[in-house]
């Protein structure tokens, strides 16, 4: 279980912290405010990029946390700017990283509920919080992100999504 949200989670955040720097050095070498990429969206009712990085921050906290029998770390207010992105992403990573391993591994039979963000609770098992929920969730907002940039011109490919050199 901890290897399933943990384990995951933290590499991917670090591969999006390296995907918004990466943003950052395109709108640079373009001379535009790299700021301008952050409310890119794919579709008026989508949520633009700032947006996919901080939801892809609360998958990663809130379910560790849950499997844990933690309170999530509290996350300022999402700002577009990067580098309080990457300081979300940083502080994520912290969080997530203190989480008790052997709790985590504990809890795939755990009930626990994850809140949706106008109130209402779901309940799963920890195992299927990750599998139905979390991680999908996780990897929507993350992909969605690195389409973003790639739509607006950064030159990525997939090793920068999965972090492989």
């Amino acid at each position: 279980m901890y290897e399933a949200s943990v384990g995951l989670f933290v590499p991917y955040l670090r591969n999006l912290s390296v995907l918004l720097d990466k943003g950052v050095a395109y709108a640079e070498t373009r001379k535009f405010n790299p700021a301008v990429l952050l409310g890119m969206r794919m579709a008026p009712n989508m949520y633009d990029l700032a947006q996919q990085v901080g939801e892809a921050c609360r998958h990663a906290t809130v379910a560790p946390a849950l499997l844990a029998r933690c309170e999530p770390v509290a996350l300022p207010p999402l700002e577009h700017d990067m580098a309080g992105l990457q300081a979300r992403i940083a502080t994520s990573i912290e969080f997530i990283e203190s989480l008790p391993r052997a709790e985590i591994d504990a809890a795939a039979e755990l009930k626990v509920f994850f809140k949706l963000k106008n109130g209402t609770e779901l309940p799963f098992t920890g195992r299927t919080l990750l599998l139905t929920n979390s991680v999908p969730q996780f990897f929507f907002h993350v992909t969605t992100a690195y389409d973003l940039l790639r739509h607006a011109g950064v030159e990525l490919v997939k090793k920068d999504f999965l972090g492989r050199k």
